[in-house]
């Protein structure tokens, strides 16, 4: 069974049991959270489509640890005008594990 969630305004498709990393949650570590707006849930050749969303369909999942991502660099660059800016970035993230999903 799988279903495609929305969350951060992303959308992931989910299994149970599955790791995933998505934008930083307000949550503890070892919190169980669920996500309301499911897309989409299928089993095997039975699928559910929702208009935007299946109605009474819920993800559940358990929050295993906080952190940060690797560095993106940034650099603008201007030939010939002796200008170079250089930036970095981490963006936070709240990792998950899918405990069930339910249609």
């Amino acid at each position: 069974m799988y279903a495609v969630i929305v969350t951060g305004g992303k959308q992931y498709k989910v299994a149970e049991g599955e790791y995933l990393k998505v934008e930083k949650l307000e949550a503890e570590t070892g919190a169980s959270i669920e996500f309301d707006r499911v897309l989409l849930v299928g089993n095997g050749d039975d699928v559910k489509i929702g208009a935007p969303v299946v109605e009474g369909a819920k993800v559940t999942a358990e929050v295993t640890e906080h952190g940060r991502g690797d560095k993106v660099r940034i650099i603008k660059f201007r030939r010939r005008k002796h200008h170079m800016k250089r930036q970095g970035h981490r963006q936070w993230y709240t990792e998950i594990k899918i405990t069930g999903i339910s249609a």
